[in-house]
């Protein structure tokens, strides 16, 4: 970690689940994190789950990233008080348990969408600004095995959740060719792990994959730091993760 050391991670979704373990494993080794997220109180109080030298570089913004307008301004905050963006975790991500063809459930889906991947076009062009400055930088999607197959969960739809997970698929490729044609040296990394112990699980969900496996957020995490610990050469472009025995 040494190559990022007191360098600049965004967290998006950093309230709960994976982004606040991503928040505190980042800040324990060295890095300044910043983490975004409607619910900006329960991203403070993890200054008190990290270690006591890591307590100042855990800071914290509210930004709803369903409104590409807070996005802009939070990452204009970021580079004005903590400095140029070197790692961004999109992670923030939400699921809707209505059918597709259910009636009124427009918003359901718009809201998937505008956070599952317009949110992520939007933090990336955003923090990319601060990256092609610096010819470097990682960029990391946390994906799900949605985004490679839809999972069946008996009694349940997963919406548009799995069509929003597959668009960034897609586009972690597109970034992959775009970073290298504007001649950085910008990784792109997608994190795809099976069934996560999170709030995005309900608990109506966990009832019909009762007994299922789960990982932690902090599997995910660890993940993460393996990959931003890569050589410059090296980039992994896709983590698949499933705990053991998962049955999707």
């Amino acid at each position: 970690m040494e190559r990022w050391q007191n360098r600049v991670a965004v967290v998006t979704g950093a309230s709960s689940g994976i982004g606040a373990a991503c928040v505190k494993y980042l800040a324990n080794n060295g890095m300044v994190v910043v983490g975004l997220a409607r619910r900006k109180e329960r991203i403070d109080a993890l200054k008190d789950q990290v270690e006591p030298s890591a307590r100042d570089r855990v800071h914290a913004i509210k930004c709803d990233l369903q409104d590409e307008q807070q996005i802009i301004a939070a990452f204009k905050e970021i580079e004005s008080k903590y400095g140029p963006v070197a790692v961004l975790v999109n992670n923030a991500g939400i699921v809707r348990g209505t059918n597709l063809v259910d009636e009124n459930n427009s918003l359901d889906i718009r809201a998937v969408i505008n956070t599952n991947v317009l949110g992520v076009a939007d933090c990336t062009r955003e923090a990319f600004r601060s990256m092609k400055v610096s010819g470097d930088g990682h960029v990391f999607i946390i994906n799900s095995i949605a985004g490679h197959s839809v999972p069946r969960i008996p009694n349940t739809s997963l919406n548009i959740y799995p069509p929003s997970k597959h668009a960034v698929t897609a586009m972690t490729e597109i970034y992959r060719q775009e970073f290298f044609n504007l001649n950085t040296k910008v990784k792109v990394t997608s994190i795809s792990p099976g069934a996560v112990d999170t709030e995005i699980i309900s608990e109506e969900m966990k009832v019909n994959i009762e007994n299922a496996p789960f990982l932690k957020g902090e599997d995910v995490a660890d993940a993460l730091l393996y990959c931003l610990q890569t050589p410059p050469h090296v980039q992994i472009h896709e983590l698949t993760i499933k705990p053991v025995g998962e049955m999707f």
